[in-house]
């Protein structure tokens, strides 16, 4: 390590130290207020953070971008019984979901993107061909893409015949956004929401943050709590009683 940079790394060890013994996200600046029955579920890769207490057999969990690791979803129907309706136009997450999941009955998988509208859009590839995640808004800015059908969350509800979901994931490379807007204006009843910003590790320009933050305190304005933040990108809020 060169001298130089010695005082630099103990700068940013000391600023993450703060952040996480005053509990609060250091992306957003948001107040973290955890929970006593927070548990991960599924992978390393794959897991999420949430509060197990507020999860049954009978909750509707929607799992929203599965690429090729859904130990999360097919952990919430080993751990609650429940069932679980997957969403995911690509390619290699279809193979993937029908080799491992085409046998489950409580994994109802559905070939469709969430958008804030009814469409048929790009979806752009990742650099990397040998990663699985497309996305919407291009955030790894490539040329080739592929055309999917994406629906606005609250038409896909009103056809499975829910008017209430329990948990959501999304994890879809950078189209939260939208989706999280039109949530909160169909006033959509979801009481766990797990979301990935996936501009943290991929942004499209300097104000990624701000993006992030705006987005986190839209959901805060409208009565949810910040449970979790992994550090990862992973969010994981939950609706005030």
């Amino acid at each position: 390590m060169k001298l130089q940079q010695i005082p630099n790394k103990i700068a940013t060890k000391l600023s993450n130290y703060t952040f996480q013994l005053f509990g609060i996200d250091k992306i957003s600046g948001t107040k973290v207020k955890t929970r006593d029955d927070l548990e991960e579920l599924g992978t390393e890769y794959g897991g999420w953070v949430i509060p197990v207490n507020l999860l049954d057999s009978n909750s509707i969990c929607y799992c929203v971008g599965c690429g090729e690791d859904i130990s999360f979803d097919l952990s919430l129907i080993d751990r609650f019984g429940c069932d679980v309706f997957a969403f995911d136009p690509t390619p290699r997450a279809i193979q993937h979901i029908q080799k491992v999941a085409g046998d489950i009955p409580q994994y109802r998988f559905f070939e469709i993107g969430l958008w804030d509208k009814e469409d048929r859009l790009k979806f752009y590839v990742p650099q990397d061909s040998s990663h699985v995640s497309h996305s919407l808004l291009n955030l790894q800015k490539t040329e080739n893409y592929i055309c999917v059908s994406v629906n606005r969350l609250i038409n896909i509800m009103q056809e499975m015949g829910h008017a209430k979901i329990d948990l959501l994931k999304i994890d879809i490379e950078g189209a939260e956004y939208k989706v999280i807007e039109s949530i909160l204006e169909d006033k959509i009843e979801i009481e766990i929401i797990c979301v990935e910003y996936d501009e943290c590790f991929n942004p499209l320009d300097r104000n990624f943050q701000a993006r992030i933050k705006a987005s986190i305190n839209s959901l805060l304005a409208h009565g949810y709590s910040l449970v979790c933040a992994q550090g990862n990108g992973n969010y994981t809020f939950v609706k005030d009683v």
